[in-house]
């Protein structure tokens, strides 16, 4: 896919734990896992703004576009 999701460098850097950042944000750590593997299909804009306001950044820092990464189908 070629949006990379960034979310464990974020979490690195806030010295946060997966379950505590799922826990602030309001979602399951299953559909956190999701999300921070790049397996998910969509994110709500909702749970984007929450996850940049618990790690206090900007979504650009949680999302990238890779060119050349784009799947055929």
């Amino acid at each position: 896919m070629p949006i990379a999701v960034d979310i464990d460098v974020m979490l690195a850097r806030r010295k946060m734990s997966v379950g505590e950042l799922a826990d602030r944000v309001g979602i399951t750590p299953a559909n956190l896992a999701v999300l921070k593997n790049g397996r998910a299909k969509a994110v709500r804009f909702a749970t984007l703004a929450a996850l940049c306001d618990v790690l206090e950044c900007q979504p650009g820092d949680l999302l990238r576009w890779e060119a050349g990464d784009a799947e055929e189908g």
